[in-house]
């Protein structure tokens, strides 16, 4: 009994001094799946000048009240992408905050790891180590996604009605009622 508890205390004391390296080695490892998750996103958001040729070429041709309608759909949705803005920074503040917060306090649920009681705090707290930092994994699907979406943006046509509800395209105006 006495050589279980001077084992425990020393897995207890090895655990604590370490936790610092412990928990920079989960988000050691969240970055470097994120990086290298990272190179997989090849396609680019970047608009090339033959694009804004052809975008700007069909503004010439649109007449006064589409440019007005295409206006004020771009002001919306520039006044939404400011307000996206401030809660993305809002949010991302919040995220540092926490992790700071879990990474300062990580010594007390590591040192629940060697009793067999509290064990299930400090796996616990290893398991949200391990989501907060791969969470920028999911980030990354996301970013993926739009700049997917991004590069099937159509640039001849109608502005205005390519983008508009379903029932204002072609398709629906052309079906019988």
């Amino acid at each position: 009994m006495f050589f279980k508890r001077v084992f425990k205390t020393f897995v207890a004391v090895t655990i604590l001094s370490n936790t610092f390296n412990i928990v920079m080695g989960v988000f050691d490892l969240a970055q470097s799946v994120v990086q290298n998750a990272g190179g997989l996103i090849g396609s680019s958001t970047a608009v090339s000048p033959g694009m804004m040729g052809a975008f700007e070429s069909e503004l010439m041709a649109m007449d006064i009240g589409a440019l007005i309608g295409l206006w004020m759909q771009t002001l919306i949705i520039g006044i939404t992408m400011v307000a996206l803005n401030i809660i993305i920074f809002v949010i991302i503040y919040g995220r540092m905050v926490e992790i700071f917060m879990l990474t300062s306090l990580a010594p007390i649920p590591f040192a629940t790891l060697a009793n067999h009681e509290l064990s299930h705090t400090g796996q616990n707290y290893f398991k949200s180590l391990l989501a907060i930092g791969f969470q920028g994994l999911l980030i990354l699907v996301c970013v993926g996604i739009y700049a997917a979406l991004i590069q099937n943006i159509s640039i001849g046509g109608d502005p205005i009605g390519g983008y508009g509800p379903p029932w204002a395209t072609p398709f629906f105006c052309a079906l019988p009622y």
